[in-house]
């Protein structure tokens, strides 16, 4: 059991790899005038608007995923934001993909009032349920959504047929959807060459 507040919210921040959002920590009891005091006395780090992070937990490989979709999230934002195009075939660790930003995919009608985190790029698009798959915690597109995502934007086809292969052998994919999705490339390759 907690022995404390800030031990109440440090084990709220553990189950997000040490992060927290201030509408978390409202639900919890905790208001923002002790969340600010928090941050003057370097108890917590404030990361974002409306994310803060416990310095002592230890972050993992995905702690800037899970950041960025908070920090998407905070204040109010939209449910559906998921992982998306190459960050999604490195999170996945499928690929060599090695993305310079972090990509994140956001509903169309999403108004991100707050200011962007660096080496984030905001893509707009209508995700349904069945195009984001929870992996490791985090939401990501599915490798079918990922590999559409990464035709429209042009990215190179053996990046793309790579994370397939990968995919299939990680076991991400079955061997029916890995056709499917091998079909969908072939014929965006016919569709470029007509």
């Amino acid at each position: 059991m907690p022995r404390s507040r800030f031990d109440e919210l440090v084990t709220l921040a553990e189950d997000n790899n040490g992060l927290v959002t201030a509408e978390n920590a409202r639900k919890a009891g905790f208001t923002d005038s002790v969340l600010a005091r928090l941050v003057q006395r370097g108890r917590i780090e404030r990361t974002s608007r409306g994310v803060y992070r416990v310095p002592y937990v230890t972050p993992d490989r995905f702690s800037q995923y899970r950041e960025t979709v908070l920090w998407a999230k905070a204040n109010r934002g939209p449910e559906r934001v998921a992982i998306s195009h190459q960050t999604a075939l490195a999170a996945y660790q499928i690929s060599d993909a090695n993305p310079h930003a972090i990509h994140l995919t956001v509903p169309k009608s999403t108004r991100l009032r707050r200011q962007k985190l660096k080496g984030i790029v905001i893509h707009w698009h209508d995700l349904t349920a069945n195009d984001i798959s929870v992996y490791e915690g985090l939401p990501l597109t599915t490798i079918a959504r990922t590999v559409a995502d990464l035709l429209d934007s042009n990215c190179r086809i053996d990046v793309i047929r790579r994370a397939i292969s990968d995919a299939r052998r990680e076991g991400l994919v079955a061997d029916s959807e890995a056709r499917q999705i091998r079909r969908s490339v072939a014929q965006h390759i016919e569709g470029l060459n007509v």
